[in-house]
């Protein structure tokens, strides 16, 4: 593959290679970002190459005015500074400073809440005309489904389609689960391990303590070189993103035990963890998932809660361990 000069040893699949191509548009000769270009709205299920295409072209851009978030983590900090400023344009200003280009990586809206704010940083973005990239599991028509909502944000739809080019990478292996895993880590987040534990005992532990993060505390199993927590413990309370960001930061390895088919788990619960998941993903953190089902089972007849198909295909990185007994 070829994006600005660098060629890697992958093979594209025709969606990949024709959103590379597009991308390199966005960029002089000397992979300079190009003044006031259309960007570029990358959407697709999960594993289908979305974050390592645009990463790659992130990585050729040859100038320092540039800059790269998850949504999750970008959401978090624009939260932040919104209330340290009290004005979403001072907000926009000082995260993304002098940048040029600016990519959003897991670009999506759920909560309508989130939606309006959402729609006053798109039209702060476009307003300072920077290159925006974004990679979504959504086209921009599905943002925000539920039916009460989505006609409110029909118009900032309207606005992201006038301001970016949206192309389809939505080839038909995902790579994560495919028998190529060309594109899976070895490293980080995807050291960690799926483990089924057929029996969990002694689940509460007289040695169990608590972390404090943000204004809540949290029971913990253990906090020292990894974050050990139950699912419940950590999904089952009313933790938010912001408090997830935090932990990743503070535990460069978790282990989530006593994970039950989440068919079985109150919604909330599951869209808690899969945004655990997609802090950790992002943060590279390794993670050690221990579960009542195999992996295969653990989505299985999930309805109703958002990116579930993610979760999914971000699990299949890890390592899948037989059945055992934890004492």
């Amino acid at each position: 593959m070829e994006i600005n000069g660098e060629t890697s040893g992958i093979v594209l699949d025709a969606d990949q290679a024709r959103a590379v191509a597009r991308l390199g548009e966005l960029v002089d000769r000397r992979g300079r970002p190009v003044r006031r270009h259309r960007g570029i709205y990358l959407y697709g299920r999960p594993g289908r190459g979305k974050t390592m295409v645009m990463d790659r072209f992130f990585a050729g851009v040859a100038s320092d005015r540039k800059r790269r978030f998850h949504f999750h983590l970008f959401f978090v900090r624009l939260h932040e500074a919104a209330h340290a400023s009290g004005s979403i344009d001072k907000a926009v200003a000082v995260l993304l400073g002098d940048a040029r280009l600016v990519c959003f990586d897991e670009f999506h809206v759920h909560d309508i809440g989130d939606a309006m704010l959402i729609a006053r940083m798109l039209d702060a973005l476009f307003a300072r005309r920077v290159i925006l990239v974004v990679t979504s599991n959504y086209p921009p028509v599905e943002l925000l489904p539920n039916p009460l909502f989505h006609d409110r944000f029909l118009p900032t739809i309207a606005r992201i389609t006038a301001n970016l080019d949206v192309i389809s990478i939505d080839g038909p292996l995902d790579y994560r689960t495919g028998a190529d895993r060309s594109l899976a880590r070895r490293t980080g987040f995807a050291a960690g391990r799926y483990q089924i534990d057929s029996v969990e005992r002694d689940t509460v532990r007289p040695d169990a303590t608590w972390v404090h993060v943000g204004t809540r505390k949290l029971r913990v199993r253990a906090a020292d070189t990894a974050l050990t927590i139950e699912f419940a413990a950590l999904c089952g309370t009313p933790t938010a993103t912001a408090d997830y960001v935090e932990l990743a930061q503070r535990f460069q390895r978790w282990v989530i035990c006593d994970v039950p088919p989440l068919r079985e788990a109150p919604a909330d619960w599951t869209m808690r963890f899969v945004n655990v998941v997609d802090v950790l993903y992002d943060a590279d953190r390794e993670l050690t998932v221990r579960a009542r089902v195999p992996l295969a089972g653990l989505t299985e007849g999930v309805r109703n809660v958002p990116d579930i198909a993610r979760l999914a295909s971000r699990l299949c990185e890890l390592s899948q361990l037989a059945p055992s007994v934890i004492g």
